[in-house]
This record gives structure tokens, C-alpha cells and sequence, in this order.
């Protein structure tokens, strides 16, 4: 293995897709050898050690020599469970209520891309509703127009569930001063960053 694998770093995602620190490449294929997680590749497809292994190694592409082959360096792995994820204090963001809502609309029942959903007051803010874990959840645009400055019981819509702060934060222990490299970009924007999970007014 040469100096510069050696110092080759892997992004780890929990099972949300979302990163939650970088490891060492002798870290991330002992967890992907061991079956704790699955290596993503930049199609968004998933492989285990032996998939992974049996993949064809491109030309100039960096690769790790083990009897008989040699295997990708893989930059991202994705954990197949949630054990072992740090806790603290639950940052109120737009991140966090994404994570909360796992991405679904709470009208709707429908999962959206970030992209695609707004965060919505369930008693509007003209109302006297206020910026609060228990008031604010996940909207797409269509049900969100469909509220306006309705309460769910005037418009005529139910939520998916009540809204409460959650007891578990996704503890992002990366440092955005630290290079990356590309197949990181699309776990790892940091505007996206930074939109997501600054603190939110109350």
C-alpha cells in the first residue's frame, strides 16, 4: 500500500445517507470485510465486500493489491446500522427537522429531496404559531400552497404526526475546512451544509 492510500480517507454516511465523520481506508474496509457497512459508489449503488472486490478496476484508477486481485479504494461507505452514533444536544435546524421527518411531507405522506421541501408552520405565524420543534415540520411545495395561512383543520388536512423534538441529533464530526474528494460533493455540499444546519430563529 503506498504512502498516499495510507493516508486516503473514506467518508462514512449512516443509514440516512447523511455523513457523519471520515475514517481511515483500513477502518472502512474492515467495517465493509466485517458486513457494518457498504461501500456507495458515485451512481448511488451500493456493494458489499465481495461485489465490491469483484468490480473491474478502471485505468489509473487507485486500487488496494490483495491475493490474486486488486479492489477499488472506495471513498464512501454507507453503515447498515445506527449503533455507535454520538449524542448531544439536538441542533433546532432545517437539517435536523429534514432528519426528524425523514424527508416526508407531513401532509402528504409523500417523501421529497431537500430540494423539494419547505418547512411550514403548522399554526402560521400571523396566527401567533411560533418557530419551535413542536410547531414547524416538513411541507413539498404543493401542500404547503394548499395550507397558505390555513391551519391543518381549516385546510382540510391531517398530519402524518404530531411534531416534537426529537432525543437523538446526526452528529457531524467533519471538519469543512478539510480537503475531499469529488465522490464526497454530493453527501458533502457546503452551502447545502451550512443552509441545513444553521440554527433557526424562534
Amino acid at each position: 500500500m503506498t504512502a498516499a492510500l495510507v493516508q486516503a480517507r473514506v467518508l462514512v454516511l449512516n443509514k440516512s445517507y447523511m455523513p457523519i465523520q471520515v475514517t481511515s481506508l483500513k477502518r472502512a474496509f474492515c467495517m465493509i470485510y466485517a458486513g457494518i457497512a457498504r461501500v456507495v459508489d458515485k451512481e448511488y449503488q451500493t456493494f458489499d465486500f465481495h461485489s465490491w472486490s469483484e468490480l473491474a478496476l478502471a485505468v489509473g484508477e487507485p486500487g488496494i493489491g490483495i491475493v490474486g486481485k486488486v479492489i477499488r479504494v472506495p471513498r464512501v461507505v454507507l453503515l447498515q446500522v445506527y449503533d455507535r452514533l454520538p449524542k448531544k444536544q439536538v441542533r433546532f435546524s432545517r437539517y435536523n427537522i429534514f432528519a426528524r421527518d425523514r424527508g416526508i411531507c407531513q401532509y402528504c405522506s409523500r417523501r421529497f429531496r431537500k430540494s423539494e421541501l419547505n418547512l411550514d408552520h403548522v399554526v402560521p405565524r400571523s396566527r401567533g404559531g411560533q418557530t419551535t420543534w413542536e410547531n414547524v415540520v416538513c411541507s413539498c411545495v404543493a401542500c404547503n400552497r394548499r395550507k397558505g395561512g390555513s391551519t391543518p383543520d381549516e385546510a382540510g388536512m391531517h398530519l402524518v404526526r404530531r411534531p416534537a423534538k426529537p432525543h437523538w441529533t446526526e452528529c457531524l464530526n467533519i471538519s469543512l475546512k478539510d480537503g475531499h474528494y469529488l465522490e464526497w460533493v454530493p453527501f458533502l455540499n457546503i452551502v447545502d451544509f451550512s443552509y441545513w444546519n444553521v440554527e433557526l430563529e424562534r
